[in-house]
């Protein structure tokens, strides 16, 4: 069945349905990973965006519960070029198609990724729709034209926890599933802005006893649980329009050990003072390198997921640059010159992309073994 995506420049691509059928709209994105499009489709930081993988072929080993890295799909649509017809892993459980199709997801194959993706270089992200029931091709057009922009939106209420809970489970190991949780050692206090499994998994299996808290969540009441470190998870979209997290950060500087990823990392930035702007077309992938400043050489090769980033212009003082980007030298890592805090823009509980970096679990949890003082 025919299917069209086109873009608010009018560009148009056209190909075949797969997965649901519809009409849907947002920020179009690529994602270079040859792997991980399980772990791509369901990270809340893809919330709002159609994502466009540029591997040519995407599917080959299905799809499990186990990896997903949150309770559903949140992109809001899907781009691939071929999709495999066999799905060839003992882990698999279904098709790629099958996992769209029952969660409502449209998705549009057969089209020239390739192409896209230089557009999309070339031009910047930008609003997209993908249609199966077109009627024409203009109004389809126009519908991306009339989206709101991701700038300026607040993304992480719609994908923060409602309630606060409480998360026990290691890292999956082959042969053994999901690790059993531990005596929890340590209590962290996460702020969730989307965030993902993996990432509370790392820190279950340093001894950490997780409870995660909507992002909306006052101080006082984070406090009053009585954690021994704060973590700031990644999130979707624009880091400016959530003020709140940043006057809770602000609250809770040097009163506990402050860690945090992605959105997290852009929040603290701009709490401190910073500020954030728009990537033309972000970082989406899972081999981007990175220089690590104070080992004195590249030793992270990180996967990446954001199209904000903390300008590197008018850091303020308190803040070290401590890892920049080599692609375009965007800061990539803080830490504070004077409180137990820091963050990195990439993401080093991986899932998927290279391990490298997971060893900054291990500074958080040595934070908060030496406290706040």
């Amino acid at each position: 069945m025919k299917a069209v995506l086109a873009l608010e420049d009018g560009r148009i691509f056209t190909g075949k349905t797969f997965g649901a059928q519809g009409e849907v709209g947002g920020e179009v994105v690529f994602n270079t990973s040859m792997s991980g499009y399980q772990e791509v489709l369901t990270d809340p930081s893809y919330y709002g965006q159609i994502v466009v993988m540029t591997s040519p072929l995407i599917g080959n080993y299905g799809v499990n519960t186990e990896d997903e890295e949150s309770g559903k799909i949140q992109v809001k649509g899907f781009v691939i070029k071929e999709p495999s017809r066999i799905a060839g892993n003992f882990r698999s459980e279904k098709g790629l198609e099958e996992y769209l199709a029952e969660q409502g997801i449209v998705a549009i194959t057969g089209i020239d990724t390739r192409a896209l993706t230089r557009h999309i270089r070339s031009a910047g992200a930008m609003s997209g729709v993908i249609s199966t029931t077109c009627g024409s091709t203009s109004c389809t057009i126009a519908k991306a034209k009339g989206m709101t922009p991701m700038k300026g939106m607040n993304m992480v209420s719609y994908v923060t926890s409602r309630e606060k809970t409480e998360f026990r489970e290691g890292l999956w190991r082959l042969g053994e599933g999901f690790g059993k949780p531990s005596s929890g050692k340590y209590h962290v206090a996460v702020i969730d802005l989307g965030v993902k499994r993996n990432i509370l998994r790392h820190l279950c299996e340093r001894d950490c006893r997780v409870t995660i808290f909507p992002a909306f969540t006052p101080a006082e009441e984070i406090m009053a649980a009585k954690p021994d470190g704060l973590f700031l998870s990644n999130g979707p979209g624009d880091p400016d329009p959530v003020p709140v997290v940043q006057d809770t950060i602000n609250t809770l500087l040097g009163k506990l050990p402050i860690f945090g990823i992605c959105l997290g990392h852009q929040i603290l930035c701009l709490a401190l003072g910073a500020t954030t702007f728009k990537l033309k077309f972000g970082h989406r992938g899972i081999n981007h390198p990175v220089m690590d400043i104070p080992a004195g050489k590249i030793v992270r090769i990180t996967s990446q997921n954001h199209g904000f980033a903390v300008s590197r212009d008018g850091l303020p003082e308190e803040l070290e640059l401590t890892h920049y980007s080599l692609y375009d030298d965007t800061v990539e890592g803080v830490r504070h010159r004077k409180y137990p805090a820091f963050s990195v823009q990439y993401h080093p509980e991986a899932s998927p992309g290279p391990q490298d970096t997971t060893g900054h679990f291990d500074q958080f949890v040595e934070l908060m073994k030496r406290g706040a003082a």
